[in-house]
């Protein structure tokens, strides 16, 4: 498990981070909606990237006519 503060790997169980100190004693349901969430966030990114892409490619093929 990684620290959700500075990501440092803990020891599985760890109430307290050992590299800074922070309480990491959350629950395991709100890590994985985190993680769900970072998920989902890197799926947007990646959509947004793809149609920034298209919409590139489209306004050069309307340029070159």
């Amino acid at each position: 498990m990684s620290c959700p503060y500075c990501c440092a790997e803990t020891a599985e169980g760890a109430l307290v981070c050992g590299d800074c100190g922070r309480d990491i004693a959350v629950p395991a349901t709100l890590m994985a909606e985190r993680d769900d969430l970072l998920r989902k966030r890197q799926e947007l990114r990646d959509e947004l990237k793809r149609a920034r892409d298209e919409a590139e490619a489209f306004m050069r093929r309307r340029h070159s006519r």
